[in-house]
């Protein structure tokens, strides 16, 4: 399955490395506002770690009144890595820089929605320029330390096998990084689906999308990025911003559990913000592939309840 892009996002935008130009990101199904009506608010959705665009691919086309904009983050896809390599403030003062040209080329603010290692970054941008969204949505949120949380074991063998990947001569290491058994057993332990067609297309996504990475260099640094941030650390960057957030989450994800996010949901009430939980039965931490229906109606209807502004800032 395979959702074509209508255009790129046309704001010019000066970031930091890649200099003046249109802004890296794929615009899916422009929305068209019914007679008498505004256009609903643009989404813009982070992607997670080893994705690019089309991880997200199914939510956006679920998005049917939206404006949806899926950029490959820094080191992925087809936008490359800053000289300097990466860094979670240059994810940040990417993707906010992204939001703001976003903003200027539709006239609203757009909603900021991050899945898994995305979470973690769509989390620090909006809580260093809460501006740039009037809300934020988690999906899958990584609330726990991946080297403290109960997956610490898979968590140590799994760096191990990233800087092994990085450190053996060209060859060998881009061979490991992308081996297709190694690959297909990653996406084996995420699917949770019995949906045989639904599972064959994940591990067929996985297959294509999931060695689409820019260098070894960059692969290893976002990884350790993955790992050593979380969306917790941005609690209170987001309950000074007083904005709503949207939590959604699998109750059967292994990787994000879902007794951390309902933590974290009732940290962030504890701070007087509103918060909107909604927990998929059965699902684990795929949920952009096998509850994309559902997730992106949790976005819609956040969406939809949100104050209208004119543009970010």
């Amino acid at each position: 399955m395979h959702f074509p892009p209508s255009r790129p996002l046309t704001a010019g935008t000066d970031f930091p490395w890649l200099g003046p130009g249109p802004a890296p990101a794929v615009h899916f199904h422009p929305a068209r506002a019914r007679a008498g009506t505004s256009a609903t608010r643009p989404v813009l959705l982070i992607h997670g770690f080893r994705g690019d665009h089309h991880g997200l691919g199914l939510i956006a086309h679920e998005l049917r009144a939206h404006d949806v904009y899926v950029p490959d983050l820094p080191g992925f896809g087809r936008t490359p890595p800053p000289p300097d390599g990466l860094s979670l403030d240059a994810y940040t003062a990417h993707i906010a820089a992204l939001a703001e040209a976003l903003a200027q080329d539709t006239g609203q603010a757009p909603l900021l929605v991050g899945h898994s290692f995305g979470s973690i970054l769509a989390a620090h941008t909006f809580a260093a320029h809460p501006r740039i969204s009037p809300g934020l949505g988690l999906l899958s949120p990584i609330v726990t330390p991946a080297l403290e949380g109960s997956a610490r074991f898979l968590t140590g063998l799994t760096r191990l096998y990233y800087a092994a990947g990085s450190r053996l001569p060209e060859r060998a290491g881009a061979a490991l990084l992308s081996h297709p058994l190694i690959v297909r057993a990653m996406s084996e332990v995420m699917a949770t689906t019995r949906d045989r067609r639904l599972r064959a297309y994940i591990h067929d996504q996985h297959a294509q999308h999931f060695s689409d990475y820019a260098d070894r260099d960059s692969l290893a640094q976002a990884y350790e990025i993955s790992i050593r941030h979380t969306v917790a650390e941005a609690a209170p960057g987001l309950a000074e911003a007083a904005r709503p957030v949207l939590l959604v989450a699998g109750d059967a994800d292994l990787i994000a559990p879902i007794a951390d996010t309902r933590a974290f949901a009732d940290s962030l009430r504890a701070a007087s913000l509103t918060v909107t939980v909604e927990e998929l039965h059965g699902v684990g931490h795929l949920l952009h592939y096998e509850r994309a229906a559902e997730t992106a109606e949790a976005i819609s209807a956040f969406a939809r309840r949100l104050p209208a502004e004119p543009s970010g800032g």
